[in-house]
């Protein structure tokens, strides 16, 4: 089988972003392993079927969490992209940086070199933003990033609710300051989900010293002693090994990176010797650490018969995949959560911890319609959960799913910020702003009061936002937990990294997409051994009286 320079397994946010920049140099040889296929097709490109890929089999891992313990025994779905672009050829398409402080905690957590000072930069280079912060955003990248028209006034009532009640207004969150209500950014492009297949992946495709494969499944990394000489993989019924003379990088989802470098014999030396597989490097931080944004949908009724669900039939929906498919505009060109806003849950928290994505339509995630009728929602959540799960290996046979459990609400700390976020909602919704539209609270309803009440409808309600990361953490080389160095280098063993959100010691305010991009380019120029970009010397805004007033 033809051999590579370089291996990068997945072609996701992180991969795609990974494969280009390797690739401009005429001296690597990249190879790109894709479990999944193309991307081609309505349900992908058309941003308002976003309900659909993540639904679809043969976009999705299909993944499913254990009973998760303080939700009732539910399973969750987590969906992960299986299709060239991964996951960013799935999600809601929201982008979001994430906040200045994130990435210094990152930094004080061990993963050097990736305060916001360095890591602003990468996100600069990686993007076009239309119409974001001068000077703060990209103009030049891969990854168009826009606005919404806001067709519907409910998004600026949205926004004017926020204000009414005391909070601060942004101009771009993505900007140096997050905190408060405004405008919601997207990764589209001239009416076309901007996935990293898209921005990235198939004008690297243009190079003759890239190949990509799909429809192959990585089974585990090879090794020479502790080198990482390529890898085995599935494709059909055969087994095929391909070699990396430089490196191999994992950038397969938090999901499949920390499952390949357990069967690859990298881990919890005890889990993997109790599976029967060989161990190489005993790092128990492998699979552990996970985390994920949990929301729930705050749905009221609307007075006037001016949201989506007027569209929610069949003839009205033709008309609107028509519209997109011959002109690439109207309804189907956004993913219409275009006001949003990042709030602090109470005085004494430095920087934003509840995020809200604001919709003109009650109807759940998976596109089935909650309410009959016309209706608005936040989707809100807290942002930094103190619990933690983890990703294992059920079987040492590679075919077989692993076991994901998120141990979601298991800190008492998870169901206080939770009712904040739902009284919080209530109070933004019971703004003047809201006067002409508001009607009935249809979720939770009216009659659900207290803290107990609350806590039911949490329990029973709560949604992942499906942002999963942190398995293979990035720290220190001498701490113990961690997978990675600060250069994504597996510790323990050479020329293996990982980049992808499995990398992330702590989750980022915000969707993944973004922070995911970033960590694809800034470890690119570590695997290139090329200076890091200069540092940004950019101060974020935070709020002045954030140790006394929560507003």
């Amino acid at each position: 089988m033809q051999d590579a320079t370089h291996i990068v397994v997945g072609s996701g946010s992180a991969g795609a972003a990974l494969a280009y920049r390797l690739s401009e140099d005429p001296a690597n040889k990249v190879l790109v392993l894709e479990a999944g296929g193309s991307d081609i097709g309505p349900f992908i490109q058309m941003p308002a079927a976003l309900s659909y890929p993540m639904n679809m089999s043969r976009y999705d891992w299909g993944y499913r969490s254990e009973p998760e313990p303080h939700l009732g025994g539910r399973r969750l779905a987590t969906p992960r992209g299986r299709v060239i672009g991964g996951s960013s050829s799935i999600n809601g398409m929201v982008y979001v940086r994430g906040h200045a402080r994130d990435f210094d905690t990152w930094e004080e957590m061990g993963a050097r070199g990736w305060s916001y000072a360095d890591v602003a930069p990468y996100f600069q280079r990686m993007e076009t933003s239309h119409g974001g912060e001068a000077g703060v955003r990209g103009t030049s990248g891969p990854l168009h990033v826009t606005r919404g028209t806001k067709w519907n006034p409910l998004y600026a009532a949205f926004v004017e609710a926020g204000r009414q009640a005391g909070y601060e207004a942004t101009p771009d969150y993505n900007g140096l300051k997050q905190e408060g209500f405004g405008d919601m950014e997207m990764t589209v492009w001239r009416g076309r989900r901007w996935s990293t297949a898209n921005a990235y992946l198939r004008p690297a495709l243009k190079r003759p010293n890239i190949h990509l494969f799909t429809g192959v499944t990585v089974t585990r990394v090879l090794f020479e002693g502790t080198r990482a000489t390529g890898v085995e993989y599935r494709q059909g019924g055969r087994i095929e090994r391909v070699s990396a003379s430089a490196e191999v990088i994992l950038a397969a989802s938090s999901i499949n990176s920390p499952k390949i470098l357990m069967l690859s014999g990298i881990g919890d030396g005890a889990a993997l010797s109790a599976l029967g597989l060989p161990v190489l490097a005993n790092r128990p931080g492998v699979g552990a650490n996970l985390q994920d944004h949990l929301e729930l949908y705050i749905q009221q009724a609307c007075l006037q018969p001016i949201t989506l669900y007027k569209h929610w039939n069949l003839i009205s929906k033709a008309m609107i995949g028509a519209q997109w498919l011959f002109t690439g505009t109207g309804l189907g060109a956004s993913n219409h959560f275009e006001a949003c806003a990042f709030i602090r849950s109470r005085a004494g928290i430095e920087y934003p911890d509840i995020q809200y994505h604001f919709l003109p339509f009650a109807v759940r995630y998976d596109g089935k319609a909650a309410a009959e009728g016309h209706g608005f929602q936040a989707h809100v959540g807290p942002m930094r959960s103190k619990s933690r799960g983890r990703v294992a290996l059920t079987s040492p046979d590679p075919m077989a799913d692993p076991s994901i459990l998120f141990n979601y609400m298991s800190h008492p700390e998870d169901w206080e910020d939770f009712r904040a976020a739902i009284r919080l909602t209530r109070e933004i919704f019971g703004q003047e702003a809201f006067a002409p539209y508001r009607g009935r609270e249809i979720q939770p309803g009216a009659e659900v009061q207290s803290d107990t009440e609350l806590d039911d409808f949490i329990r029973e309600h709560a949604e992942s936002a499906y942002h999963p990361c942190g398995t293979c953490r990035m720290g220190a080389p001498d701490d113990s937990l961690a997978v990675v160095d600060p250069q994504g280098r597996v510790i323990g063993v050479e020329g293996l990294r990982v980049a992808d959100s499995s990398i992330f010691p702590q989750i980022t305010n915000g969707n993944l997409n973004a922070p995911s991009i970033m960590a694809g380019e800034k470890i690119a120029d570590h695997i290139m051994g090329r200076e890091p970009l200069p540092r940004s010397n950019k101060e974020p805004w935070i709020h002045p009286d954030w140790r006394t007033a929560q507003r």
